[in-house]
């Protein structure tokens, strides 16, 4: 047993077996959000996002989000904290930004992954601070699809197909079983909506599910409400 071991849930410090706590907090807290999901063809990136306003039923769905542009090319989606997860997709931009104003390209996927992993890290390393308690997906084309997830303890990797949140374990199971390295773009819709449906447990509609994509050649793309009707 060791001593005054609660020390190790007020800061961000390893415990005598090389644990820290707090990171694994922000873990759980991720576990516990809804369900979002990426998949990569040979020349897109799909994501689809399942929007938890179960309990708020006089809420206004448009004003929540689980899907986003972060720049023409890359999108993102996040499972977790709402507030963090707003944050660091607006520290994504940012960053994508920054890098178009300096030299005039679009951020490639994997540089942007990197950075983010970066600055999600200081928040695992200084005391006042907490974890980020949130998962993000990050997606886009440069010279090939590309899909990388970026957890709260700041590491990150790439995927052909992955999922955050609540439903991770089955979602996973189901893309181990069904993803195909040659599904075109509107056979991984289909695959990330299958999943959804099954963890959900209300029904699916345009109000609480996001789809955002992107093709080569093409911008990031949001879906809108009508255009998630005829998924549906």
């Amino acid at each position: 047993m060791y001593p005054n071991v609660q020390a190790y849930d007020r800061g961000v410090m390893f415990n005598p077996d090389g644990r820290l706590f707090q990171v694994e907090y922000a873990k759980e807290a991720v576990r516990k959000g809804a369900t979002s999901i990426g998949l990569t063809t040979k020349d897109s990136v799909i994501f689809v996002a399942h929007k938890n306003i179960g309990s708020e039923p006089l809420a206004v769905s448009s004003t929540i989000q689980k899907v986003f542009r972060v720049d023409s090319r890359i999108g993102a989606t996040y499972s977790g904290m709402v507030a963090d997860g707003l944050h660091i997709i607006d520290a994504s931009r940012s960053q994508a930004q920054n890098h178009k104003l300096v030299y005039d390209d679009v951020k490639s996927i994997e540089s942007l992954a990197k950075n983010i992993s970066a600055y999600m890290m200081q928040a695992t390393q200084f005391g006042g601070m907490r974890p980020y308690a949130v998962s993000l997906l990050l997606g886009g084309i440069d010279d090939a699809p590309r899909l990388y997830e970026i957890e709260p303890g700041a590491s990150f990797l790439g995927y052909k197909a992955d999922a955050i949140g609540s439903g991770k374990k089955v979602a996973t199971e189901m893309l181990l079983k069904d993803y195909k390295d040659d599904m075109d773009l509107q056979d991984a819709i289909g695959l990330g909506l299958k999943i959804i449906k099954k963890i959900s447990e209300t029904p699916i509609t345009e109000d609480n599910l996001d789809i955002g994509y992107i093709q080569d050649g093409k911008d990031f793309l949001i879906l809108s409400p009508e255009k998630l009707r005829s998924y549906l």
